[in-house]
């Protein structure tokens, strides 16, 4: 797969864990750096195995649906970042959560913020797109993103948390949209050719 289209794949994923990290961060006193560390490594980790977990269950259907992958695709896509989108506009109180250090509420979080990664995995697995490499780039981006997050949250607050969230929607929509149309316009084999371009 392109490089380029799965690193912005990996930052709208990512998107939505750093805006979580944000709220997190705001949250904890006196933060140190391995509070940062725990969170940013379970969401990190989780966004880099639900893909996997996505894909592997696309496998077993892809042949399937190989006459309308390219609309399968952009329909997730697309749903994952108007989710995000309007999540976005919900009350802040709507999405404080408990002790954002207590290991239950970070399985927690963690848990909501991979879910969109799964469905990532299951476009992947359609494009026929290998997940080893997204998979660790979606974790990389994610704890690096998730780290950063936490202390931008210690500092600014919630400032930042809604415009990050419509972002990250904003690029799996114009992803979606990239795929859908790159395939209307080309043909069948129209995926190979934006994700594997020549040279």
């Amino acid at each position: 797969m392109n490089t380029m289209t799965l690193i912005l794949i990996a930052f709208g994923l990512a998107m939505d864990a750093f805006a979580v990290s944000v709220t997190s961060g705001s949250k904890i006193k006196d933060l140190r750096i391995n509070h940062a560390l725990t969170l940013a490594a379970s969401f990190g980790l989780f966004q880099a195995v639900m893909p996997v977990v996505g894909w592997a269950a696309g496998v077993s259907l892809r042949d399937l649906i190989s006459d309308i992958y390219h609309w399968i695709a952009f329909g997730l896509l697309s749903i994952i970042g108007l989710k995000m989108i309007y999540e976005s506009t919900r009350m802040k109180s709507d999405k404080e959560a408990g002790n954002p250090l207590n290991v239950y509420v970070v399985l927690m979080l963690s848990i909501a913020t991979s879910i969109d990664a799964l469905a990532v995995g299951l476009s992947l697995s359609f494009l026929k797109v290998f997940i080893v490499t997204p998979a660790i780039i979606i974790g990389v981006i994610t704890f690096l993103l998730s780290f950063t997050g936490v202390y931008v949250g210690d500092r600014f607050g919630h400032f930042f948390e809604s415009k990050i969230e419509i972002i990250g929607g904003l690029i799996l929509i114009a992803i979606g949209i990239k795929i859908l149309v790159a395939h209307l316009t080309a043909g069948p084999q129209a995926h190979l050719i934006l994700f594997y371009p020549a040279g």
